[in-house]
């Protein structure tokens, strides 16, 4: 009885608690709408503030943390050693000798960006389908060394025409890997935890960025004529030779999903916390594909609006190498320190991602740093679409040029955490809106970008000066839009809670009731 009698006081206290937040969340200040994990706190981190010095989370058991470092050391580490590896160099190969080796000029290069771009976006169609379906553990590292065998082709290169086969196969080699990416960190990790685990990801970009530029000064200086071969075609070479091993290591190291884990590193007690972290997050299993699927894409806010907002951010940037041809039209630096010299904005570009990948983990507010990214980036794009300014200002637009792409993984690890409740949903649109932003970085550098406008670019320079404008304010249109769904979904758990304290209740009312039959029944029975 007494036992019962406890139950029934801490379900009635639950109830209590439950009825209190939901007038808790009425009385609300406006400021916050600015807080993404208002109503997630509620009901996720068990009443424990968050401490924003604290790299883990404070709910986190020790186990659970050892399980995170042990991502870390398989998923993070692999994702930003393969970007590193799989970084581009066309734009150092084209100011080291390809432009006169191949005979290019007016718009090749940019013919040449937008080939490699036609492959990404042709082949990245049938993953939306694929992702959910296959071992993502064969998937990334195959098409790695893909992309490393197409790379190595460029070295024997004759002609523009033969060039632009071999960058639209490596686009077509590349075309699962940034949302693959994306796709297998949201599979693992918590919204806490994605934007900091996308920004190492993102980290290999920017030094791969870094060490291209300077790896192309070497190799030209060193290995320029060595065999009869042009420094920017040993280039392409050893960025193959680095690429393939490391494809092949990931066969061993990349787990996949957690429903199609192969690993020889993860255990069952492993697995079996990460079913726990999916359950406490809301994040649903694969449930087969369906044409509901499709449908419920089309009719949702999700598929217009995060698809304008990735297409902001991937025009919102500047024309990768409009600072190697800037460099170039000075006419007073040799190519290798041209070279050298475009090392510096990815190398600063590390420093943009910590800031806002990090920042936006540890003090848990993506919208700011997003935002505060794209600021950085507008005020160098409004000084090189004026133009006529000192020198040391045209440094500092050429200098924060990464900025615009730091947010990258904060745009992407929310959208995962927006879509988490459906598996082949989030699969078809994180592909989807990657496809929808990818092609129009197909056409607009033919109209704002063309390499005979170099290096002044004005048009290009507004455009993505704009760009960068609207998605400052889209992101809070984003914002409201996720707030609303995250408090839906927030009552739909209160309400899921209530009526399961309901039908508690009744058992437990029912057991009470048969004891103290039972009791009286004893008592008549010693009685006579």
């Amino acid at each position: 009885m007494e036992f019962v009698s406890v139950f029934l006081y801490d379900s009635q206290f639950l109830d209590v608690k439950l009825k209190c937040a939901i007038c808790s969340t009425e009385k609300r200040s406006w400021l916050k709408f600015f807080d993404e994990y208002e109503y997630r706190d509620l009901y996720e981190r068990r009443g424990i503030k968050h401490k924003w010095w604290n790299w883990y989370d404070e709910n986190d058991t020790p186990e659970e943390r050892r399980y995170i470092a042990k991502l870390d050391l398989l998923i993070t580490s692999y994702c930003f050693v393969s970007y590193w590896n799989i970084t581009d160099c066309v734009d150092n190969a084209y100011v080291s000798g390809m432009k006169d080796d191949l005979n290019l000029g007016g718009n090749d290069l940019v013919h040449l960006q937008v080939m490699y771009t036609l492959g990404v976006v042709i082949f990245e169609l049938p993953f939306m389908y694929l992702f959910s379906k296959v071992r993502m553990n064969w998937l990334i590292p195959g098409m790695d060394i893909v992309w490393g065998f197409f790379t190595l082709a460029q070295y024997r290169a004759k002609s523009q025409r033969e060039m632009m086969a071999y960058r639209f196969l490596i686009g077509s080699a590349e075309g699962c890997f940034f949302p693959g990416v994306h796709y297998v960190l949201g599979s693992w990790f918590k919204s806490h935890e994605l934007q900091r685990c996308g920004g190492i990801f993102y980290f290999g970009l920017m030094l791969g960025s870094c060490t291209t530029g300077l790896l192309q000064a070497a190799v030209y200086k060193h290995l320029n004529g060595y065999h009869g071969l042009a420094g920017w075609r040993w280039m392409f070479a050893i960025d193959a030779i680095i690429t393939i091993p490391v494809g092949i290591l990931g066969f061993f190291v990349w787990p996949g999903t957690p429903e199609k884990v192969q690993s020889f590193f993860l255990t069952e007690k492993d697995l079996e916390i990460s079913r726990r972290r999916a359950n406490l997050n809301a994040f649903s299993n694969s449930k087969g594909f369906s044409w509901s699927v499709i449908k419920k894409a089309c009719t949702s806010w999700h598929l217009p609006v995060i698809f304008i907002w990735n297409t902001f951010f991937f025009n919102s940037g500047a024309q990768a190498g409009t600072f190697l041809l800037w460099l170039q039209s000075l006419g007073t630096l040799s190519k290798p320190m041209i070279n050298n010299l475009s090392a510096i904005p990815p190398a600063l570009g590390i420093f943009f991602v910590f800031v806002a990948c990090f920042g936006a983990d540890v003090f848990r507010s993506r919208w700011f740093f997003l935002c505060l990214a794209q600021a950085v980036n507008f005020t160098g794009l409004v000084i090189l679409a004026v133009w006529n300014v000192p020198d040391s200002a045209k440094w500092y637009a050429f200098m924060v040029q990464y900025a615009a792409w730091s947010m990258s993984s904060v745009l992407y690890g929310w959208v995962n955490d927006i879509l988490r409740h459906d598996n082949e949903y989030r699969s078809i649109l994180i592909t989807g809106m990657t496809i929808f932003a990818t092609q129009s970085t197909a056409w607009t550098p033919l109209i704002f970008w063309k390499t005979t406008a170099a290096p002044r670019y004005r048009t290009g320079y507004i455009y993505a000066s704009v760009i960068s404008f609207c998605l400052i304010i889209w992101t809070f249109v984003v914002l409201f839009f996720f707030k609303r769904d995250e408090r839906n979904y927030y009552f739909e758990r209160l309400h899921e809670a209530q009526a399961s304290d309901d039908d508690i209740q009744d058992h437990v009312n029912k057991i009470v009731r048969m004891l103290i039959s039972f009791n009286e029944n004893v008592v008549t029975a010693k009685g006579k």
